[in-house]
C-alpha cells in the first residue's frame, strides 16, 4: 500500500479516524518501523498533554473571559485609545500652532529687510555676467521702462546716472517680496571702471511709510528707501562718498524733488 499523508498519521495518533482507515494504517505501521516509532512517540505526547490540562480543560470558563464581553472590553478599550490620541493631536497641533505664531510675531523680519536682502542677492548675481547680465538691454529703454512699469502696476523710468559716471546697461523683471506685489524690476548701471550699480525697485509695501535706511551685506552695501508709491533699494561696491552720491541722485529722480536723504555713508 501507498504511505499514509503525515496528516493521516497524525490523525491516527489523536484517535480521529475510522475503523477502515485506522486498520490501513496499523498495517502500514507494521511493515514500517521507524514510522511506528514516530507515531508512537506523537502518541505519548498527546497523552501527556492530555494528563496535564485535561483538569483545567473540565473547569467553567471564566466571565472575564466570555467571547461576547472579551469583544465588548476590546471595543471600549481601543475608542478610549483612539479618543487619547486625537486629544494628543489636538493638542500638540494647538502648541505647535501657538509656537509658530508667536514665533512669526517675534522672529518675523521686516519687510524692508526682507527687501534689502533680495536686493543684494539679486545684485550679486547679475553684475558677475556679462552677456547675460540685464534682461533687456539699454538700446531698448523705452521698451523696457515701459514693460516693467505695466509689471509693477506703477510709472517706472530709468534714473540719467551719468553725471555721476554712469551709463545703463538694462534691467530685467525678478520675483519679487509679496507684501511689494511679488514683483521687482531690477535695473544695472555700469561706469568706465566696469564697476557696476544696480537699482531694485518694487511696488510700495502695505504701510506705505516712508523709509530711509543703509545696509552693509557682506561686500554690498545697499541705501533702501521707501514712498507711498515705490520702495528702492540701490546697491553697489562703491567706496562710501561714491556710494552716497548715486544713491542720492537715484532718489532726486525716482521721487521727483530735489531733496536729499540724511543717510550717511562711512567714508
Amino acid at each position: 500500500m501507498s504511505a499514509p499523508s503525515r496528516d493521516t498519521l497524525m490523525a491516527f495518533a489523536d484517535g480521529q479516524l475510522d475503523a477502515t482507515a485506522r486498520e490501513q494504517v496499523e498495517a502500514f505501521l507494521g511493515a514500517n518501523p521507524e514510522a511506528a516509532a514516530e507515531v508512537a512517540s506523537w502518541t505519548r505526547q498527546a497523552d501527556a498533554i492530555r494528563t496535564l490540562f485535561e483538569p483545567a480543560g473540565a473547569e467553567p470558563v471564566p466571565a472575564r473571559l466570555h467571547p461576547r464581553r472579551m469583544a465588548l472590553a476590546m471595543t471600549t478599550r481601543r475608542n478610549r485609545l483612539w479618543r487619547q490620541a486625537l486629544a494628543a493631536t489636538v493638542l500638540i497641533g494647538m502648541g505647535l500652532g501657538a509656537g509658530w505664531l508667536a514665533r512669526s510675531w517675534v522672529d518675523a523680519p521686516a519687510p524692508s529687510t526682507i527687501l534689502i536682502a533680495d536686493a543684494v542677492r539679486a545684485h550679486d548675481v547679475f553684475v558677475a555676467e556679462n552677456r547675460h547680465a540685464v534682461e533687456v538691454a539699454a538700446s531698448e529703454e523705452d521698451h523696457l521702462t515701459s514693460w516693467l512699469s505695466n509689471r509693477l502696476e506703477t510709472p517706472l523710468v530709468a534714473p540719467d546716472l551719468a553725471g555721476e559716471g554712469f551709463t545703463l546697461v538694462g534691467g530685467r523683471l525678478l520675483p519679487g517680496a509679496v507684501a511689494a506685489g511679488g514683483r521687482a524690476a531690477q535695473l544695472m548701471y555700469e561706469n568706465g571702471a566696469r564697476d557696476r550699480v544696480t537699482i531694485y525697485v518694487t511696488a510700495a509695501l502695505p504701510d506705505r511709510e516712508p523709509a530711509y535706511q543703509f545696509t552693509t551685506l557682506g561686500d554690498a552695501e545697499a541705501f533702501y528707501w521707501a514712498n507711498a508709491r515705490i520702495t528702492c533699494t540701490v546697491v553697489g561696491t562703491l567706496p562710501g562718498p561714491q556710494m552716497q552720491t548715486v544713491s542720492q541722485a537715484v532718489y532726486r529722480q525716482l521721487t521727483g524733488t530735489g531733496e536729499k536723504t540724511s543717510t550717511r555713508y562711512p567714508s
